[in-house]
């Protein structure tokens, strides 16, 4: 992956040091005509054990960072990827466009589905365009919209999740994001289809929940998933921002946290160093998992997809292992 502009977490320097001294020696060789292949080879068997020692034993907050990792593949990157013949859909046929939720109708492996995720932008531009993956009540409407068209046509629901919630201004209130956001967690459970949704990075409050309420969840391995950020919760417990580590730590946020308490259904796994290194690995990976689950879920008939979901969703938090 070229580094060049990337953000550098704090417990990537060493990473970056050696990614550094690679990148001074192959501007060496094409100087000066120099063999620098066993220098290199010893360097990047270096970084790549320094990877593999760097991610082993991630905190839930180093994990939450790389989340956040602005390199990661966001909703489009996927949707590019794996959806052939995509056709944006636009408008909740109220007020406006809400550039945020994406939503379409495309193919995937063959099979006709329907398409929903937060895009947050991946430079100062885009993600003002995209309100930085926060969505607008106009937003969540749209997404129902989609989602009845899907139900009218039985096009399974793939939806790929990546905001740290809802756009909380004084506009969006104005225009009922709550009942927006509960509107849309109803009609997931309303759906006779499939439901897919897959957490590819934060998957933030109600603003996640409100397209995630599906029959399957899947969550990439250092992709978060909260009913607050780690900075709110240190805020209203500790009133502290020093304390963030903490409440990361708390809230249980994490992919493999989630898993044991039974409120996700698989992790997908990234590659090593996260998503945001190997974009095309991570691409396929989540391919490959939504359409083993996909399949599974086209077997069952549109009732019992809908009993099935809705039973999930009101189990939640009864039955969790002591």
């Amino acid at each position: 992956m070229d580094k060049k502009d990337t953000m550098v977490l704090d417990f990537e320097k060493n990473i970056v040091e050696i990614e550094a001294k690679i990148g001074a020696l192959k501007l060496l060789a094409e100087d000066e005509a120099v063999n620098i292949d066993d220098e290199l080879s010893r360097l990047q068997k270096k970084l790549e054990k320094q990877l593999i020692s760097s991610y082993a034993n991630l905190s839930p907050w180093q994990k939450a960072q790389i989340a956040r990792h602005p390199d990661r593949p966001q909703c489009l990157d996927y949707v590019n990827a794996l959806i052939e013949d995509f056709t944006p859909l636009c408008g909740d046929r109220r007020f406006a466009d809400d550039e945020t939720m994406i939503a379409g109708i495309g193919r995937f492996k063959g099979v006709s589905v329907a398409v929903l995720g937060q895009q947050k932008g991946k430079d100062l531009e885009t993600r003002v365009k995209y309100n930085f993956g926060m969505a607008k009540p106009e937003g969540y409407r749209k997404a129902q919209r989609i989602m009845d068209l899907a139900n009218k046509f039985s096009l399974p629901i793939l939806c790929f999740v990546d905001t740290d919630g809802a756009y909380p201004g004084v506009d969006a209130e104005a225009r009922g994001q709550a009942e927006a956001i509960a509107a849309s967690i109803e009609k997931c459970l309303q759906m006779k289809v499939p439901v897919v949704s897959t957490v590819i990075g934060v998957g933030g409050s109600g603003g996640a929940i409100a397209i995630a309420t599906a029959n399957r969840i899947l969550m990439l391995e250092n992709s978060i998933y909260s009913v607050i950020s780690p900075e709110g919760c240190a805020s209203i417990l500790w009133r502290s921002a020093d304390k963030v580590k903490e409440a990361t730590e708390a809230m249980k946020l994490t992919a493999q946290d989630l898993k044991k308490l039974k409120l996700i259904d698989e992790i997908i796994t990234e590659p090593v160093g996260g998503a945001h290194r190997d974009v095309a690995y991570m691409v396929e990976k989540v391919g490959e998992a939504i359409s083993k689950n996909l399949n599974e879920l086209l077997k069952f008939s549109g009732e019992d997809l809908k009993k099935q979901r809705t039973e999930k969703f009101f189990t939640m938090g009864r039955n969790l292992d002591k």
